[in-house]
């Protein structure tokens, strides 16, 4: 499998990305208060052996030895997100310097490094005091989102110019509040269909306030996106494949585009609860923010059937036979990833897109000599980029490409069994060890950088 390194432009994105309660650990530190992640992760049987973040990689004391290591491999830009309960503890009123400080510091290391810093606002650690307010589902919290979207542009916006308000905003509300699977573990379609609103509202407040705090700030939003199949040609599985393709990606992506929410899924989930969006005046526009950019996850794609006798969208998801599938049990298609970036130029006219996160996990194991070999992953790895060049050859303005993730890491509800690192984390002694899979990426990088200043 070879990549067209020719179809990326010169100042392509080499990027890692990572999530700050997945890495940082010092959850109490310096006037941190809890996230409906630190309630969740405690609460017996939420997540896999009872883990939780805790100590995680203990990022916040070691951020400068993980700068070291991007170097290492020649990144030129990370992906990090600011914990929102370490910046405004409150979830709305006072800022808290020291948090404000760590992220202060982290962003001047990177730029000291030559590291493009691209941040986050939200990967889903709502801070508890909002949650016990009624949480996404609650109007108040993306007015207060966006406050603190201000609180950080206000801060780091003289040094970072590229902005996530959002990062998968269907986990927080599907997974979150429908399926009961993730913080805050609700299973509710009502306040699923309320949060998703809710959460889509607040980006475009918080999109408003970076560009007030920060003239000239790239801002964009990241959707975990599927390329979704019917199991078969019978019409009720290609109108299940509608459907699941609705509540995966077009509920998440029509919105913002200034599409409003698609009226097929509103008559899905209406009939199915009877719920009705919370729109007021103004909304859609505000939620239509324009975009500098689009963030592509990516993963699997998916292959289903219809169930109409199960939960909405009424789908379920067939095992397709003989297809290779990760240590998630995830199915592999790299060809999902290059029809998603040609979908999102094609119909959505997105102007610039950066795949902000694509891995996969696999049972890594330390060999005697202390390194990490991960075939699998490597060959995941090279078969997606060559995919995300090639979408970019046919014309998908693809400016970068960020690895999930740069460290092993706390993996949600999976707790710590689940491995997505370039670089394998020692949990007991928080040891760092490039894997193959960092190396193999840093080649590709190389060789990146090496044909462009050829062809200077």
């Amino acid at each position: 499998m070879t990549i067209d390194l020719a179809a990326l432009p010169e100042d392509f994105l080499w990027g890692t990305a990572t999530s700050a309660y997945q890495i940082e650990g010092a959850v109490a530190d310096d006037g941190r208060s809890p996230s409906i992640w630190d309630t969740f992760s405690h609460t017996p049987g939420k997540i896999d052996n009872d883990d939780h973040g805790d100590v995680a990689c203990d990022h916040y004391h070691r951020w400068r030895e993980d700068i070291a290591l991007m170097r290492r491999l020649g990144t030129n830009a990370y992906r990090l997100s600011i914990a929102w309960p370490r910046v405004v503890p409150g979830g709305d009123g006072p800022a808290n310097a020291k948090g404000l400080d760590f992220y202060d510091a982290l962003i001047d290391g990177l730029l000291e490094a030559g590291i493009t810093p691209s941040v986050t606002l939200y990967h889903w650690d709502l801070p508890q005091a909002l949650q016990d307010r009624g949480g996404w589902p609650a109007r108040d919290t993306a007015h207060h989102f966006g406050s603190y979207a201000a609180v950080v542009a206000e801060r780091l916006g003289d040094r970072v110019q590229h902005w996530t308000t959002l990062n998968e905003p269907l986990c927080s509300a599907w997974i979150g509040h429908l399926e009961g699977k993730m913080a805050p573990g609700l299973t509710d379609l009502s306040a699923a269909v309320h949060a998703s609103y809710h959460l889509l509202l607040g980006h475009g407040l918080a999109a408003q306030a970076i560009r007030a705090a920060a003239p000239g700030a790239q801002v964009g939003i990241v959707n975990n996106l599927s390329a979704v199949e019917a199991a078969t040609d019978r019409p009720e599985d290609v109108a299940a494949a509608r459907r699941q393709d609705g509540h995966t990606n077009r509920w998440w992506l029509d919105p913002v585009h200034g599409r409003g929410f698609p009226k097929d899924m509103r008559e899905v989930y209406a009939a199915a609860s009877g719920v009705e969006l919370p729109e007021q005046p103004g909304d859609l526009e505000t939620i239509a923010q324009p975009l500098d950019w689009l963030g592509l996850n990516y993963y699997f794609s998916s292959t289903v059937a219809d169930d109409p006798t199960g939960p909405a969208p009424h789908v379920r998801t067939i095992r397709r036979p003989g297809v290779p599938r990760t240590g998630m049990d995830w199915e592999i298609d790299a060809s999902g990833i290059e029809r998603l970036l040609l979908r999102l130029t094609q119909e959505y006219g997105a102007r610039k897109l950066y795949v902000t996160e694509n891995g996969s996990a696999y049972p890594d194991v330390v060999r005697p000599d202390g390194t990490v070999d991960d075939p699998e992953r490597q060959e995941y790895l090279i078969g997606h980029l060559a995919a995300c060049a090639s979408a970019a050859r046919k014309g998908a303005p693809l400016a970068g490409y960020f690895a999930w993730s740069l460290l092993d890491n706390f993996e949600w509800a999976y707790g710590y069994d689940k491995r997505f690192g370039l670089v394998h984390v020692d949990y007991r002694t928080q040891a760092r060890t490039i894997k193959g899979s960092g190396h193999r990426y840093a080649d590709v990088i190389r060789a990146h950088a090496e044909r462009a200043r050829n062809a200077a």
